[in-house]
């Protein structure tokens, strides 16, 4: 299970190192993706099947602009043997990250955030203790 928050610098040649904590279940080779609130997700290869069956097992009238933007915008990558990994351009450009960023483990998938980025995402949606009291009385365990 991916989980925690890393602070990493991206270097001149593009590369980042995976948090040795999340390269167990990651593995050696996995698939970057775009993601959500403009960040980027790393995800090992067994769970990016399963995104893949999830995505494909929806009704294509409704998702084929999210699979094609999806799949096209996706791309397998290996870690070297210090654990670091190249973002190519295209994805530093989509995520806007610059020199430094923040891994975030998401139960199955890891995200890469601009530093910037990340910390303003916290200010605005991270719940506060009271809302993260009131979210889990929402919610049945």
């Amino acid at each position: 299970m991916l989980i925690g928050e890393y602070s990493h610098s991206i270097d001149a040649k593009g590369r980042l190192i995976i948090p040795s904590k999340f390269r167990l279940d990651l593995g050696e080779a996995f698939v970057l993706s775009v993601g959500l609130d403009g960040c980027l997700e790393l995800r090992s290869e067994k769970e990016w099947e399963a995104y893949c069956a999830f995505l494909l097992a929806q009704n294509p009238a409704k998702t084929r602009a999210l699979q094609r933007t999806v799949f096209s915008q996706s791309e397998r990558c290996e870690a070297d043997s210090q654990g670091r990994f190249v973002i190519p351009s295209r994805f530093r450009e989509y995520a806007g990250l610059t020199r430094d960023v923040v891994a975030v483990g998401v139960s199955n998938k890891a995200e890469i955030w601009d530093k910037d980025k990340w910390e303003s995402y916290k200010q605005s949606e991270i719940l506060s203790p009271e809302e993260f009291a009131a979210a889990m009385e929402d919610i049945e365990m």
